[in-house]
């Protein structure tokens, strides 16, 4: 007798309050997508795990817990399983090292700005077994290639080139300037490592500079351990990991924008039902809850640029990286109102 399939989330908001990186919209968008995914696609609410920044959260989105949550998901998936990850807040938006291609380097920036890059989301994926899905819809800055090797279906090469957002939006991205600076000061990090840390040590990190893959990693190494990107890691550890490029059939990535754009994240207004939203989240739960039926993947990315047009955001142009079979399947497996996430 075949095992029913489940559907598990993490959902990822962080509005990084009281801080100058703070944005408005992300703590919403994730809350909406569970409210979304439960009454719509079937997931079963004790599958559904939320983690945000509020104030009043026990559980906040650190590197370490988004890893943790997703590692779990991963572990317990089996075949015919649907998994979704849907992070919103900053993306890094220069890479660090310069000289790398466009669409490699790609980071989501959790509460405590220890950066999640696409090598380390690629090494979760290719844990997965064999014909469970992975969806991960990113509303942050630069996303286009989070998930390495995915085929380009709708991207910079199927739009027009974009134009300046609106004045009064803020973009959620973070420079790696802006990165090093906060990661010096931020009260959460000074007040997790000044009782272990060495001062000294932390101002030799800092003095590495920031202008190379060195600089930043010395200076993540130093605050969180162990516990930073395989990215910086030493290659003789990244080989005994035996890292593998993934295949283009490999996970599903909706990203907010182009791996050279930026994604807005809007106040509240009448556009939003007057609350704040990212402008990629706001879109995709609009389409979704005016469809009739399911959606492929390839659909609803194409009506949310729609829609984010409509909205008057020229320069934000959503894109979707699977394989050409995951691309006309339907959108979380969706089939009726009525499927269980047992």
């Amino acid at each position: 007798m075949a095992t029913e399939c489940k559907k598990r989330a993490v959902l990822v908001g962080c509005n990084y309050p009281n801080t100058i990186n703070e944005l408005s919209g992300c703590v919403n968008d994730v809350k909406a997508m569970r409210e979304m995914i439960v009454s719509r696609f079937g997931f079963d609410s004790e599958n559904v795990k939320l983690l945000t920044d509020e104030p009043e959260s026990t559980y906040k989105p650190t590197r370490a817990n988004i890893m943790a949550e997703l590692k779990k998901m991963v572990v317990a998936a089996k075949e015919g399983d649907v998994l979704l990850f849907h992070f919103s807040g900053h993306g890094i938006v220069h890479r660090i090292d310069p000289h790398q291609p466009p669409n490699e380097g790609e980071a989501i920036v959790p509460c405590d700005l220890n950066p999640i890059f696409d090598v380390d989301l690629g090494q979760l994926i290719q844990q997965l077994p064999s014909g469970s899905s992975f969806t991960m819809i990113s509303d942050s800055c630069h996303s286009g290639g989070l998930i390495d090797k995915s085929k380009e279906q709708i991207g910079p090469h199927s739009t027009l080139r974009g134009i300046a957002p609106p004045v009064d939006y803020k973009t959620r991205g973070i420079s790696i300037e802006t990165l090093y600076q906060c990661l010096q000061t931020a009260p959460n990090v000074v007040s997790a490592t000044q009782s272990f840390l060495d001062t000294t040590a932390v101002a030799n990190a800092i003095n590495t500079g920031t202008d190379n893959m060195t600089g930043i990693g010395s200076l993540l190494t130093t605050i969180f351990g162990n516990n930073v990107s395989l990215k910086f890691l030493p290659h003789y550890e990244r080989d005994i990991l035996n890292l593998r490029s993934l295949t283009e059939d490999e996970g599903i990535l909706l990203s907010g924008c182009q791996a050279n754009e930026l994604s807005i994240d809007m106040r509240a207004s009448d556009k939003t039902g007057g609350k704040a939203f990212g402008a990629f989240t706001y879109t995709v739960l609009k389409v979704i809850k005016e469809s009739n039926g399911a959606l492929t993947n390839r659909q609803l990315v194409v009506m949310a640029r729609n829609e984010i047009i409509n909205l008057g955001i020229g320069q934000q142009h959503p894109c979707l990286y699977c394989s050409d079979e995951n691309a006309d399947a339907a959108f979380l497996g969706h089939q009726s109102n009525t499927t269980t996430g047992a």
